[in-house]
């Protein structure tokens, strides 16, 4: 009987389709896919790298290689990503958690010193739950209502809340800010609003990469013709939304900060300086009312 290949051609031959498919990080990539196909960690491959691998290891892995040349999300495939280092289940039914979104945290933590209030919080558009339920993680004390117009991230939201323990301070709610009324069915008023909208402009999409463009919710990227549309429906619904001296933190994309500052400031909230991400870009404006 001939012998299937081993391990360590596994990751040759994954990493040289990878960077054909113009992937980065190959190396790595090919490792985290054998480690998920093999349930081996990164220790055990290397000991184990001149072995011949199981045929349902290299079935299992081609069908995963084939998947990432195809620009899956290696978060789609894998089925989770980590965020303020803790484990969130992910699947195409919400964007992929990124660091990017930390500075959000961060900025709640300077703003909000106090662990130990009682904090109602709202996340609007709550997909896999990482702003939420990272907060309340943060904030013992803290009750938190997630929203979002997909019953598939509200779902996976619910898994992730389990995971991490803080289910029973977490109301989550199918709505749509699209539809009237929609704030008026949150029982508000809340201490800190929070929310990482769309933002893209509709006809820049398809011009990102793959793994966004083609993978990740539509209804989580479209921020309509000038990426703003979000924004403008959450600051008009702020001040009914936030009690009186309460905090509105919104995420933003690169050059957006100063158009999202006004568009707050119109409805009557006063912005603090925008909080820029690791990349230098302005990330995170917080709005108090």
């Amino acid at each position: 009987m001939v012998a299937g290949p081993t391990y360590d051609a596994l990751l040759r031959d994954t990493a040289v389709a990878l960077t054909a498919a113009g992937i980065d990080n190959v190396r790595f990539e090919a490792r985290l896919l054998l480690g998920r196909a093999a349930g081996l960690s990164v220790e055990q491959l290397v000991a184990h790298g001149g072995d011949p691998a199981p045929a349902g290891v290299v079935a299992t892995m081609r069908e995963l290689t084939g998947r990432r040349v195809r620009r899956e999300p290696m978060a789609y495939i894998l089925g989770e990503r980590e965020f303020w280092g803790l484990p969130f289940k992910v699947s195409p039914a919400v964007l992929v958690p990124r660091p990017d979104s930390e500075t959000l945290i961060e900025t709640v933590l300077d703003l909000l010193p106090e662990r130990e209030r009682p904090l109602r919080i709202l996340d609007l558009g709550v997909g896999s739950g990482c702003l939420l339920l990272t907060l309340l993680r943060e904030y013992p004390n803290a009750t938190g209502t997630g929203v979002d117009a997909s019953p598939e991230a509200v779902v996976i939201a619910g898994e992730n809340a389990g995971t991490l323990g803080v289910a029973p301070r977490l109301r989550l709610v199918v709505d749509d800010w699209r539809r009237a009324g929609w704030a008026g069915r949150l029982d508000g008023p809340f201490d800190l609003l929070v929310s990482n909208p769309p933002y893209i402009e509709t006809s820049t999409i398809m011009t990102l990469m793959p793994e966004v463009a083609n993978h990740e919710p539509r209804l989580a990227l479209d921020g309509g013709p000038d990426g703003l549309e979000a924004y403008r429906i959450i600051a008009a619904a702020a001040p009914g939304l936030i009690v009186p001296g309460g905090w509105a933190l919104v995420e933003g994309g690169e050059g957006q900060a100063i158009d999202i500052s006004r568009i707050f400031s119109a409805a009557g909230m006063s912005p603090r300086p925008p909080r820029k991400d690791l990349g230098g870009v302005e990330r995170v404006v917080a709005f108090q009312h």
